[in-house]
């Protein structure tokens, strides 16, 4: 199999195991470089700059020259991001993801180093905005995916920025399976970036309940609350959520609508959603809010990092050869 992210990465097979806030760490991505994919870690899952550099110095020389990625939040919301890029260039990474932001600082001073930037987009007027910068490939956040998803279906966000943006896309949302893979690529993308089914493999370091929570729950009981950031955001529907409903009160939606307010209430909202979310994903609680995409469909029991890479390497195998045999006859 031949993509942009393979024969740029020297992958196996072009998926990325997507950053997830809190949960994607250091053993996450050795194991996932093992088994033939590249892994994603978000800057901001170190509480300090030089908890970073730590990680980044451990990593790199874990990886010994295996190909991983740092997602950087780029908006005024990440008080770090002058550091981070600093430690980006003391430890350059493969690539660099961006979200929820302008990348033109993150292009201007990493890219001259080789590494590459792949940008988070959600629509065709951003991605053209992210190419005119400079970006090397972007990541289309779709309608499936978890955490702040996008609004358009795969089916139809990567055929778009296929036809309209030159450059290579990279699905995010809603797949979990081989098959799943083998039709994105179908649908002209350059690979995908998977998550979800990751939170409940052994290496993760969440808790049972969250792991089990991925395990039994399915797409169907996947729901948007604006309670954790201002923005809506996909959490698993649990009795404990049902209770506490999934829109702010009206003092916090008045505030996060209004102009002159906004801003501060946004950074008040997100810093507590913050804080739910590491407490539910690492205290053992009933009261608990947890953060997953519908690909925990895909989900049926508590695998290693490497099994559930297997499986979707055979998935995808099987399925291919299927559709050849379907074109055969």
């Amino acid at each position: 199999m031949k993509t942009w992210l393979t024969e740029n990465f020297d992958i196996d097979y072009p998926i990325i195991m997507a950053p997830m806030f809190l949960i994607s760490n250091i053993e996450m991505t050795i194991q996932a470089s093992k088994s033939g994919i590249m892994g994603c870690i978000p800057a901001l899952n170190y509480r300090s700059p030089e908890k970073f550099e730590e990680a980044m110095e451990d990593l790199t020389n874990k990886l010994k020259g295996k190909p991983f990625g740092i997602n950087l939040i780029v908006n005024k919301s990440n008080f770090h991001i002058k550091e981070q890029i600093d430690i980006c260039k003391k430890y350059p990474p493969s690539f660099i993801l961006t979200s929820l932001g302008g990348p033109k600082e993150v292009i201007k001073e990493l890219r001259p180093l080789g590494v590459k930037i792949i940008c988070d987009v959600i629509d065709l007027n951003y991605a053209n905005k992210c190419a005119d910068l400079g970006a090397d490939a972007l990541v289309a956040v779709n309608s499936g995916a978890g955490g702040h998803a996008g609004g358009i279906p795969l089916t139809v966000l990567v055929p778009m920025l296929k036809k309209h943006c030159p450059l290579p896309i990279i699905s995010a949302g809603g797949i979990g399976t081989g098959t799943g893979l083998l039709s994105t690529l179908a649908l002209g993308a350059a690979g995908i970036s998977m998550g979800s089914p990751f939170i409940a493999s052994k290496e993760s370091p969440v808790n049972d309940g969250y792991k089990n929570a991925c395990r039994d729950y399915g797409a169907k009981d996947i729901a948007l609350t604006t309670k954790l950031s201002g923005t809506p955001c996909t959490i698993i529907n649990t009795p404990y959520v049902q209770k506490i409903g999934l829109k702010q009160n009206p003092i916090e939606e008045f505030l996060n609508k209004n102009k002159n307010f906004k801003k501060y209430a946004k950074m008040i909202t997100g810093f507590k959603g913050m804080k739910s979310l590491e407490k539910a994903a690492f205290s053992a609680t009933y009261k608990s809010v947890w953060c997953a995409g519908p690909s925990i469909e895909f989900v049926n029991k508590i695998e290693t990092v490497d099994t559930i890479i297997t499986r979707i390497k055979t998935e995808y195998e099987k399925a291919l050869r299927d559709l050849q045999e379907i074109n055969i006859n």
